[in-house]
């Protein structure tokens, strides 16, 4: 349970400026249902993906994504998990093997969406789609911001992680320009997950008491 909730080097909630930003986005009377809501909606309409605002600087720490006000949709999720990882709620991380382009003429790239767990299971919720797409925040049946196309290829690799994609991290650490991710971004995660998403809700149940 604890891999779900820490602070790590890219999940950095303890960061100042983060500390701040959720004073202001929250309050105590609130539930965990009602800050999900207020947390998506915020990197919705203020943390742009960094193609959409053509970004000069490249980000992956959550605390560099609220500073600089942008990020790649792992950068994104990176802060989405660390705003709601600071109030006690469960964040993980999920992942999708998708195209580049509309098809599949510029190869594929990890799209990478959050698994927050409110009222007892996991909702899956993505932050990091580019303005052209249509997530939002659904209790019930996820609306991601791309939905698999099985005729190119596209498709979910399986579980719910408690980190980030390493290799991901490792390439925005290096990348200099959006260029340079568009050139080195990870196709594949080959990691094995920490939880299986098919037995997570009874598991979580029963480690959480509930």
């Amino acid at each position: 349970m604890q891999d779900f909730l820490s602070a790590t080097k890219y999940i950095d909630y303890k960061d100042e400026a983060i500390q701040m930003k959720v004073k202001e986005l929250f309050s105590n009377n609130m539930d965990d249902v009602e800050k999900a809501k207020i947390a998506y909606n915020f990197m919705q309409k203020e943390i742009p993906h960094s193609f959409d605002c053509n970004a000069a600087v490249i980000t992956a720490k959550a605390s560099d994504v609220l500073k600089n006000r942008t990020g790649i949709c792992h950068a994104k999720a990176n802060l989405f998990a660390a705003l709601l990882r600071s109030q006690n709620i469960p964040v993980g991380f999920c992942f999708e093997h998708i195209t580049l382009a509309d098809d599949d003429s510029e190869g594929y790239c990890v799209h990478a969406f959050n698994a927050v767990y409110l009222n007892g299971r996991w909702v899956k919720l993505d932050v990091g789609g580019s303005q052209k797409t249509n997530a939002q925040f659904s209790l019930e049946e996820p609306i991601l911001a791309y939905p698999p196309r099985a005729e190119y290829d596209e498709y979910f690799f399986k579980g719910i992680y408690p980190n980030p994609h390493q290799e991901t991290m490792n390439m925005l650490e290096q990348a200099k320009s959006l260029q340079d991710v568009l050139e080195n971004i990870p196709e594949f995660v080959l990691e094995e997950p920490d939880i299986d998403a098919r037995s997570v809700s009874k598991e979580f149940r029963e480690r959480l008491g509930l």
